[in-house]
């Protein structure tokens, strides 16, 4: 295994704020560790990506792709009966589960296909955890008459059968993963073991803001349209940007997408909501920054990571197959390192609460992924005044999580 990390610990502050470097180092986070076999196909995708991120072109396919494929501009929604139920700051949210295939997943999968295609890559593979990544990965193959793989937990295969359904119709092979726990986790071990083998006519198209440099930036980079069109938005709405800004936490690409545009935006507080499973001192979760986990090595990048005394990964729990994930992308630990951020958990029982609050109140099946970041805002919205508001983001819609629903309400579909 290459290592290349220059970096010690250190605070660091908004004011330079300027992510990552040129070696893809967050801090002391992020960077390439991998094995030798992968650097030339890191170092060929960082440059690709260089070279057409502002190229007009690329920025104009990209651009026609997400208004009249994804369907973006995704709405803003104020929550005011759920507001007035809660009787204190205003909940408005970004509405990613109105894109084409459901969830935010797609943004970052069109751009990273776009970029595919100007490599001249036909094959194109993915891991899932929750399957939207998988299924806006199928999605975009079709799109572009690519072959798609997509590797998945068989844990995960159980719980989002549907969304196992709908990435063969649009074409994909999804291979189960029996190693491990089953998870998204193992799922990215077994896509890495794919692009090692076949990296000459490979493209991987990673599901979230984690992974080798540039994965961590390329993924915001295409993710950051959520957060730019909040930040038009809102103003339009309110007159103003929002008090908060809210986003569950797996991976944490949703959450980067919307977080990034507003770090050099004063006064408006940043909120990520890891997975808090059976709750923090169980041990039972998948929430690294709340728990105050370890630095470690996982997938290609150093992170904040969940783990034993010996380094060994522990396995996590979440109701949330999206959020199921021992580790979290670099500019998040980088965020809560300075301060810019503040990670908390919600845990399962809190996101059943959140998914049965959004459905009751406002005719909207959130994902239990959302459901996380929707019920932090519903913990603190009645300890806020009237006027203040925070800007939830909506990052995917539930139908995929109905079984695993009924299955916890002891419904029989």
């Amino acid at each position: 295994m290459r290592r290349r990390s220059r970096h010690s610990s250190t605070r660091l502050s908004t004011l330079s704020y300027n992510y990552p470097d040129l070696g893809g180092h967050f801090g002391q986070f992020g960077g390439i560790y991998m094995a030798e076999t992968l650097i030339p196909a890191v170092e060929e995708l960082s440059q690709q990506y260089l070279r057409f991120r502002d190229d007009p072109e690329f920025k104009a396919e990209l651009a026609y792709e997400l208004k009249h494929y994804v369907g973006r501009p995704s709405p803003i929604y104020h929550a005011k009966r759920l507001s007035e139920h809660l009787g204190g700051a205003q909940i408005y949210l970004k509405r990613e589960d109105l894109n084409h295939t459901g969830a935010h997943k797609i943004n970052s999968a069109m751009g990273q296909a776009l970029l595919a295609k100007r490599m001249g890559k036909k094959r194109v593979i993915a891991e899932t955890g929750a399957g939207m990544h998988g299924v806006a990965t199928a999605t975009v193959a079709a799109r572009f008459g690519m072959e798609c793989i997509v590797y998945m937990g068989a844990e995960d295969i159980q719980r989002q059968a549907p969304n196992v359904f709908r990435m063969k119709l649009l074409g994909a092979k999804v291979v189960p993963v029996e190693s491990g726990s089953r998870t998204l986790k193992d799922a990215c071990n077994e896509a890495i073991r794919d692009w090692v083998t076949n990296v000459e006519s490979t493209f991987y198209i990673f599901g979230t803001a984690a992974g080798p440099h540039p994965y961590p930036m390329m993924v915001r980079d295409f993710q950051c349209v959520i957060g730019n069109e909040a930040k038009v938005q809102m103003p339009e709405m309110i007159g103003r940007q929002p008090d908060a800004v809210i986003a569950c936490v797996g991976g944490g690409s949703n959450a980067i997408g919307l977080f990034h545009p507003y770090i050099e935006v004063p006064n408006v507080q940043i909120i990520g909501v890891e997975a808090g499973g059976y709750g923090i001192a169980s041990g039972k979760h998948a929430a690294p920054l709340t728990a105050n986990a370890k630095v470690g090595v996982l997938h290609g990048n150093k992170v904040n990571l969940m783990q034993d005394e010996n380094g060994q990964i522990i396995e996590t729990h979440s109701i949330s197959a999206g959020l199921d994930y021992p580790g979290v992308g670099p500019e998040h630990c980088l965020l809560k390192d300075i301060g810019r951020a503040q990670y908390v958990a919600a845990d399962d029982d809190e996101a059943i609460a959140a998914f049965d609050a959004l459905c009751r109140y406002e005719g909207i099946i959130p994902a239990l992924e959302s459901s996380h970041a929707l019920a932090h805002a519903i913990k603190i919205a009645p300890t806020m005044a009237k006027d203040k508001v925070l800007l939830v983001n909506l990052s995917g819609r539930g139908d995929k999580d109905m079984n695993t629903v009924a299955r916890i309400k002891g419904i029989t579909l």
